[in-house]
């Protein structure tokens, strides 16, 4: 299927909207991962809201998928950036007066931010993130740059972005960067309200436990944890059948009342 396009801050995004077959429910939005774009997530948001009734909106952020080539490198606040000004602006262009956040590892932080810093969301869904950084991140990111550059990582990340090399320098770069183990975004949650479902995998390359249980200790609202074992970074593609599981629960637990 070939994807729609908005225009968000400058720059043109790749979109897809999936319909709702349930009236007045929230709208799915997700954000993926630091390598991802709409077309990595395949049909897990097909099957999300095909089980909840939710309509939904995947995307690419700038730099990603074919959505428009990231130009400069990214800052230390590039999640602020998109989390503050891209994704409300997406959120406004594309007419979601309800949007339930649904993020991966990046796209879970953005989240965050989003929520804390007060944009209208009905809950957040938030697999594999990041709320300030670790060893376990780094290391793990300094292993991904090895790969990319002595395996065929470039041929496979290309089947989903116009640029491979470009995209995925764009996120190694920074987070190798001496600047990014200063990074934290705790300070936005207490000032999220809304319920929040986090899942992690036990074997997650990219982080730990301690991510998802600061978010437990200091979330200003309901959050509900889910750890899975035999699971790694992306529990969508892991444990599909549990984390989808999860997901359809705590979405009707949050919807609207039919």
């Amino acid at each position: 299927m070939e994807p729609s396009y908005v225009t968000v801050q400058g720059r043109r995004l790749e979109y897809r909207r999936i319909a709702s077959s349930r009236p007045m429910q929230p709208t799915l939005v997700f954000l993926h991962e630091g390598l991802g774009s709409a077309s990595m997530w395949r049909d897990f948001p097909d099957r999300v809201a095909a089980a909840t009734g939710c309509g939904a909106v995947v995307y690419s952020r700038y730099g990603y998928g074919r959505s428009d080539l990231l130009e400069r490198p990214h800052g230390v606040d590039y999640m602020h950036r998109e989390a503050l000004d891209s994704l409300p602006e997406l959120v406004e262009k594309l007419g979601i007066d309800d949007p339930l956040l649904v993020g991966h590892s990046d796209g879970a932080s953005i989240a965050i931010v989003y929520a804390g810093a007060h944009h209208p969301c009905r809950a957040l869904v938030l697999l594999a993130p990041h709320v300030f950084v670790e060893d376990i991140s780094v290391e793990s990111i300094a292993k991904a740059k090895v790969a990319f550059e002595t395996t065929d990582l470039p041929r496979k990340l290309a089947r989903y972005h116009v640029d491979a090399a470009r995209t995925f320098y764009g996120w190694n770069d920074i987070w190798l960067h001496p600047d990014f183990r200063a990074w934290n975004i705790e300070a936005f949650l207490p000032e999220i309200r809304v319920p929040i479902l986090a899942i992690q995998g036990e074997d997650d390359e990219y982080g730990t436990m301690r991510q998802i249980e600061a978010i437990a200790a200091q979330a200003g609202g309901p959050v509900e944890l889910v750890k899975l074992a035999a699971c790694g970074h992306s529990p969508h593609r892991d444990q599909p059948a549990a984390t989808l599981e999860a997901i359809v629960r705590f979405v009707r637990q949050v919807g609207r009342p039919v």
